[in-house]
């Protein structure tokens, strides 16, 4: 299994910052970073208007191209806090939606740049602050499916109890065809639109059961309990469909893409889950030579 070297999903070191609360309680409200550099940080927002951007006078400082040097403002009106776009170049987003100004609610993602940051606000803001990092260890903070370090754990717990059980279980390896050329194309917030709308296109087309993760940067695994490679190819060619089918608005663009898929099913003699991921991924590597946007098996 390939490692992941960016390791998005670790959580870093939590940083608290108190932030002039000449009006407000500390621990009223806070914003969490769940997806960008410094993952897993806590701001405590108080009264005093909270700037982000990429100049270091910003009470946010976050240094990344996509974001402007004075990007967005949250701000505390005396009952509820709104976030304001400042003109910036790509714009302020919460829950995907482009704002001007947003009155936020408990649980808004604020979107700046490629960062994405969660609001916390009322009486039990500790307690949810810690489920949230408890969350960043197993949820991939861009797509909001599992990440690679949850995948390899239930990768190597449905192996053994597939074994022990003697039930079936198959294993779908895809990534993105041609994902550099989106990305040199339209840029990397482009990008991660992509890998959104991958995944939001995907997720609900699957049972319950099946585990959904995002793997690497453009690379996804679904894992299949109970399922033979009949299934499997079946629910590999679903997903193939559901992602040709699906598109980005951008300007005046439809962003479109394919996957190429590979799908293994786990053998009676399977020498272990890195075993099972391989034969996956070495049927990935068929599809794409055979001309990508398919499935292998």
């Amino acid at each position: 299994m390939a490692p992941d070297d960016s390791e998005r999903t670790r959580v870093t070191q939590i940083t608290e910052l108190a932030i002039g609360a000449d009006g407000a309680r500390a621990g009223d409200a806070c914003i969490v970073v769940i997806y960008g550099s410094e993952l897993g940080r806590r701001v405590q927002l108080g009264s005093a208007p909270f700037e982000i951007g990429r100049s270091s006078s910003n009470d946010l400082f976050i240094d990344q191209e996509s974001i402007s040097r004075h990007h967005a403002r949250i701000s505390f009106d005396g009952s509820a806090y709104w976030v304001s776009d400042l003109g910036s170049t790509n714009g302020t987003f919460v829950n995907d939606d482009a704002i001007t100004e947003h009155r936020l609610c408990d649980g808004d993602q604020v979107r700046v740049g490629r960062s994405i940051l969660k609001f916390m606000t009322g009486e039990n803001v500790e307690v949810h602050y810690h489920e949230e990092i408890y969350r960043l260890m197993t949820v991939d903070g861009l797509t909001q499916i599992f990440n690679r370090r949850y995948f390899n754990e239930a990768l190597e717990r449905e192996v053994n109890r597939s074994k022990r059980y003697e039930r079936t279980l198959s294993l779908i390896a895809f990534d993105i065809d041609h994902f550099k050329a989106i990305n040199d194309t339209y840029g990397h917030l482009i990008g991660d639109g992509v890998l959104r709308m991958v995944s939001s296109a995907v997720k609900p087309r699957l049972r319950r059961e099946d585990i959904f993760a995002r793997t690497g940067g453009e690379e996804f695994a679904v894992l299949l309990p109970e399922i033979g490679m009949d299934g499997a190819l079946i629910t590999a060619e679903k997903v193939r469909a559901i992602v040709q089918s699906a598109s980005l608005k951008h300007e005046h663009d439809s962003i479109r893409c394919t996957v190429s898929l590979g799908v293994a099913t786990l053998l009676a003699d399977e020498a272990g889950p890195e075993s099972l991921y391989e034969r996956a991924d070495a049927r990935l590597y068929e599809a794409k030579q055979a001309g990508r946007n398919r499935v292998s098996g």
